[in-house]
């Protein structure tokens, strides 16, 4: 099979991890008929093994089981979904990424990803949730910011991403959460900053972690939601960027998340302090990845109406000491139906590379 050979090739001369995996899933996608959203679901679960994952794929799936066997079969409903159910679990291989023998760390590199992942909607959540776990699968970050996560979504992280150490900042309703790969990132501390007038049960959630001996603050927030209260995001983004400041002079400083805001509200607040930068901003504003928020694009909302929005932000505060860290690139994900006929999120999920200064 001449695609095959193609991959083989790639393989050989040792690509970056994440382009191999690409290779695959467009190679997985064109022997299945299927998108490379599917592809990815398969090839993750089956530890980027195509012929294993090709089984899966076609194989029938067993009785009752909504998560295995080839998509488009009938979901149970999703009302009370279940997502760490047995039959779930056992339908596939259910860590995330290659065994760890083969998982290769760069150590000049640090990479995330930021992601609303939209729990509070239900519909196809199963898919879902796969969906988002091959992406992280496929890019294998050091550090993942997530928003709308629900318990059932989180019980299923902690089964599917065992490679990583999960810090919530609720325990019921809907909450952030921050993942660490165990293998690079050591937790020191944990601290939850309440928002007093919040009407979300929104906060911000901040980890303090080592990485390679440098020393990194890393926090997470879903800010106030809507147009109409846009007094109590720029009050959140107050308290946030107070927080960054006071982060000891030594560590590196990363916020990210879905903050819903709009640029004028920035301004409203003063801007960002001159030694806070916007990473988007700072990497020259690249229109490919502007739009975190697009209805016109994502239809899971199913609004008519033409929104773009970057609501998904990444701020950065440089150490002042040794340890230094540089943003290199900056990313969408998420951009492909999955074959539910849905977007894995409303959102687009950022991934994005710095460069670490040893």
């Amino acid at each position: 099979m001449g695609s095959r050979d193609g991959v083989e090739t790639v393989l050989e001369e040792g690509e970056p991890e994440a382009k191999k995996r690409r290779l695959l899933c467009e190679e997985f996608a064109s022997v299945a008929s299927c998108d490379t959203g599917v592809a990815q679901c398969y090839l993750a679960e089956n530890a980027w093994e195509m012929e294993r994952a090709l089984d899966a794929y076609f194989e029938p799936p067993a009785e009752g089981s909504t998560l295995g066997g080839r998509p488009g079969s009938p979901a149970g409903p999703v009302g009370c979904v279940d997502l760490t159910s047995e039959e779930n679990a056992d339908c596939s291989n259910s860590k995330l990424g290659l065994p760890e023998s083969t998982q290769q760390e760069d150590d000049s590199v640090f990479s995330l990803i930021t992601w609303n992942i939209d729990g509070l909607d239900l519909n196809h959540l199963q898919e879902r949730a796969r969906g988002v776990c091959s992406y992280i699968a496929l890019y294998n970050p050091d550090v993942i910011f997530l928003q709308e996560v629900i318990p059932p979504y989180y019980s299923y992280l902690k089964k599917r991403a065992s490679s990583y150490e999960i810090i919530t900042g609720h325990e019921e309703g809907y909450f952030t959460a921050i993942m660490l790969k165990k293998s690079r990132v050591k937790l020191k501390s944990q601290e939850i900053i309440p928002f007093p007038s919040t009407k979300m049960m929104r906060n911000l959630l901040c980890v303090h972690v080592s990485l390679s001996g440098s020393e990194l603050c890393l926090m997470t927030a879903h800010l106030e939601s809507t147009r109409g209260h846009a007094e109590e995001r720029v009050n959140q983004l107050k308290i946030v960027l107070k927080k960054m400041q006071e982060a000891p002079e030594s560590a590196t400083v990363i916020f990210a998340g879905d903050t819903n805001l709009r640029d004028q509200e920035v301004t409203k607040c003063g801007g960002l302090p001159s030694n806070i930068l916007d990473v988007w901003e700072f990497l020259g504003k690249p229109k490919h990845c502007q739009y975190t928020w697009d209805t016109q694009m994502n239809s899971n909302l199913g609004i008519s109406a033409a929104c773009k929005l970057r609501f998904d932000r990444i701020f950065f505060r440089a150490a002042a000491e040794e340890g230094h860290m540089i943003p290199r690139s900056l990313d969408l994900l998420g951009l492909e139906k999955l074959d539910c006929g849905r977007f894995p999120s409303d959102h687009w999920g950022l991934l994005c590379s710095l460069d670490v200064i040893l």
